[in-house]
Formats: C-alpha cells, structure tokens, sequence
C-alpha cells in the first residue's frame, strides 16, 4: 500500500517528535542521573549505587538519539544539512560532553584513588548537563527563528559563523529553554533513583524532585507567556501544492504576533499538550512525595512528552524557521524527502518499531531490581 504523499509528511512529522519524546524519556532519564550524581551520592559506594542505577540501560537508551539524527537526516535532509551547518560548535560540544558517558562509566572504578573517581563523577555530571542544556537551547532557538537564508541551489548559509555562531544562540529564551530541558530531566532522573535504589539515596531524591518539578512548572509557564507576548511566530502565506515536488523556496512567509498560538485556536485539542507540561510534573512530584515513583516516573514522562509535543505544536508547520529570510524557512510540507522514501522509511519503521520496544521491555524487565552499597560491595569487580 502506497500512503498520500501529504499523509507520509504528518506521519514523518508525528514520527520525529515521537523518537524525540522516546529519547527524552529514556535517555533524557541518564542525563538527569548523572547531572544528579555529585550532589545525591555523599560517599563513593553511593555514587557507585546511582551509575549502576541507569548502567544496564544507558547505552540502548542513547539509540534513540542515534535514531531521531537517523531519521531527520533521511527524511528531512534539507533540516538536517541547515541544523548541522548553524548548530556545529554547539553539537561538538553535546558530542564531546557524551564521550564522557562511556569512558566515565567504564572506567571510573578501575582505579580506587579518589581523585580519579571524583574526577569522572564530575565527567559524567557533563555528560548529562551540557547536552540537556543545549538540547533546550537549540529548541529554543527553533522557536524563535534561526539566521540562515538558502541560496538558488538551496544552500543553508548562516549570518554568523564559528564562535559568534554559538554565542548568538545562547539568547535570554533560549537559555531558559535550556534550564527548562535541565530541570524536567533531572527531575525525570530523581524519580528514576527512587525507583532503582535504596532508601537513602531514594529519600535524598525527594526534595530535589519536588523543587526541580517545581522550577519546570514555573519556568514552562513563563517561557508560554513569553512565547504568547514577546516573540514574533512565523505564517505561510502562499506555497505550491502540498503533493509537488518539494521546494523551500516556492513559499512567502511572514512575521506575525500570535503566530506560535495559532494551531491552539484552530485546534483546540492541541492545548492539551501544554496542559500535560504545566501539570505533570507537579503531578510527578506528589506521587514521589507519597512513596508512588512508578507512576511518578509515568507522569514525569507524560510531562516531557506534553512540553516536548507543545513546541513542536507551536511551530507547525516550521521545523526551522529563519529570522533573517522567512521564506527560506524550512516547513513539513517542503523540507522532506520524495515519496518514495518516505513510503520506504514508512514500512520498516511498521516493521522494526514493535520488534525494537518489544525488546526493550523485556530487557528492563530482566534487569530490574533496587540498588544498594551492600550490593555493590558484594559484586565491587562486577558491577561500574
């Protein structure tokens, strides 16, 4: 069966957000423990009960990030190119502040010098704060417009370059979408440990999830008023038919207040998506309060899955709007691959996906069982 060509760029839309919002959950869920690390584990052996805490998992989680790249790439080469081109310095520094995941959890407790250790806890700490940071960032940026235009050839060129490239990303919004990516990920990460460990280290978590499930809440409502008052959104005036055959440039956009609100007025469903992001996390923070992690880390996900899902709302049909030239904007109608790869990408995804979450429940599943030091000084050459 052949999909409308319209059709297949929804569902590649919905696709990318649902590995986005997949990512965030599960590997979102590392990021958290280790910016958490330094401050939750007071002595070595609890430091080694929170690594061990994600240590069966954090490598098949960050497939999901693998994936998503992946997945714009082929089917949004035209986002992809222009992303990689404006973000380069700040995706280094996710790629460089990520090596330290693998190497710090190999190695950190090979040697018993605590220098050594404390080092790679700190290792492991930006492992998991810089790429939640920039992540934010980068969705923050998104929002607000990137400065780019596409030449004749449709060429990304970006009005900065380099190091100024990066400095201009670091925005006043953008910082706060990167304490808001911090925040519900270490939140997400504090009632993980809750789950996966003893009582100490679970207790010790219940503050820090109640004020950073707090702060989340907080700042997602800020960065709405903000979004709703202070930033311009962007509107397709004029484009070809959405089944001719993609080109960025055949579109007129235009400016205008109000524009990210719009698809909240014409469908009102969509607000449920930020409802989920004001909410629960507050819900996730009672029901840690109250002995219930499971469906604390439930409604933690539901959480990023609503702020994650109320970005990419907002911005429908942009993927990656630019400031300096809107009509180069890259949208979902213009931005994807042909019809052909898209129905091939499709079919495997059908396929693959079920056989991929199958696995990943059963292997949690397996692996599941609470941390302690006692279990971790009984198995020390066994275990990170």
């Amino acid at each position: 069966m052949i999909l409308d060509y319209e059709i297949l760029k929804l569902i590649w839309w919905a696709l990318v957000g649902i590995l986005l919002i997949g990512f965030a959950i599960t590997d979102g869920m590392d990021m958290g423990v280790g910016t958490l690390l330094p401050f939750l584990g007071r002595t070595d052996g609890e430091r080694r009960v929170i690594i061990n805490a994600v240590a069966p998992h954090w490598d098949g989680n960050q497939v999901w990030l693998i994936t998503a790249g992946g997945a714009i790439f082929a089917a949004w080469p035209a986002v992809y190119a222009a992303s990689f081109s404006g973000f380069y310095l700040a995706m280094l520094l996710v790629l460089i502040a990520l090596f330290f995941r693998p190497v710090g959890f190999d190695y950190r407790s090979k040697l018993t010098d605590k220098s050594w250790r404390t080092a790679w806890d700190w290792g492991l700490f930006a492992g998991g704060f810089i790429p939640a940071l920039i992540f934010g960032v980068a969705f923050g940026n998104l929002i607000q417009g990137v400065p780019f235009h596409l030449d004749e050839f449709l060429r990304p060129h970006f009005d900065a370059q380099f190091l100024w490239a990066l400095i201009i990303l670091l925005n006043p919004f953008a910082l706060l979408a990167g304490l808001i990516s911090v925040a519900m990920l270490a939140t997400h990460g504090g009632i993980w440990l809750q789950l996966r460990t003893e009582r100490t280290i679970a207790e010790r978590s219940k503050p820090v999830v109640k004020y950073l499930a707090i702060f989340t809440s907080v700042a997602f409502a800020l960065a709405g008023i903000w979004v709703a008052f202070g930033i311009e959104g962007y509107r397709v005036v004029s484009m070809p038919p959405i089944d001719a055959l993609p080109n960025p440039l055949g579109k007129e956009v235009v400016r205008e207040t109000g524009a990210l609100l719009a698809i909240y007025a014409n469908y009102p469903v969509a607000i449920l998506a930020p409802l989920l992001g004001l909410a629960m996390p507050l819900v996730a923070w009672y029901l840690s309060e109250n002995d219930s992690p499971g469906w604390g880390f439930v409604m933690s996900g539901l959480g990023l899955a609503g702020i994650i899902s109320t970005a990419g709302l907002s911005m429908f049909p942009f993927i990656m709007p630019s400031s300096s030239d809107p009509n180069s904007s890259l949208i979902v109608w213009d931005a994807t691959s042909s019809h052909l790869t898209l129905t091939v990408m499709f079919w495997a995804v059908v396929v693959f996906l079920p056989i991929v979450l199958a696995y990943t429940v059963w292997a949690y599943w397996r692996m599941w069982r609470r941390m302690s030091v006692a279990d971790i000084e009984a198995r020390a050459h066994e275990v990170y």
